[in-house]
């Protein structure tokens, strides 16, 4: 009888070994997963922020972009920059709550269109929506 238990205590120990092997195998395989799906956010946003130091680089310059939040051409310049527009040195027109109304600075600035973007030393001011290039070769912000 001692030798049957010892057959039956065999067979036991080897269907539980494997099941622990399978927990081990899909650990390692829930870590791969999440380490590859936190490897492309990380990737993905810092695709999105490619454009951090140039806009920084116009904000230094001195550069102004005066736009409203309702006004389609200030979306696609905007857009432009993606998820680095934080950085750039955009200057709010519109007022919260009126389509048309414009805030004191912008009026202060004389400011008549959007986006309206303002250039020193001179000050020259130039109505539409600048690729990226364009905003590079006029102040020599280099681009990534």
């Amino acid at each position: 009888m001692s030798e049957l238990r010892r057959e039956r205590r065999k067979e036991r120990e080897e269907a539980v070994a494997p099941s622990a092997g399978k927990w081990a195998r899909w650990a390692i395989y829930g870590v791969l997963i999440a380490a590859a799906f936190g490897g492309a956010y990380y990737l993905g946003l810092r695709s999105q922020h490619q454009y951090d130091g140039f806009a920084r680089c116009l904000t230094d310059r001195g550069v102004k972009m005066y736009g409203a939040f309702w006004c389609p051409h200030c979306t696609e310049q905007k857009e432009k920059f993606g998820a680095s527009f934080e950085y750039a040195p955009y200057v709010e027109c519109g007022v919260k709550g009126a389509a048309t109304g414009k805030t004191q600075v912008c009026q202060d600035a004389g400011i008549q269109h959007y986006p309206t973007w303002q250039f020193p030393p001179t000050g020259e001011r130039v109505e539409r929506v600048f690729s990226l290039q364009e905003l590079s070769d006029r102040t020599g912000c280099a681009l990534p």
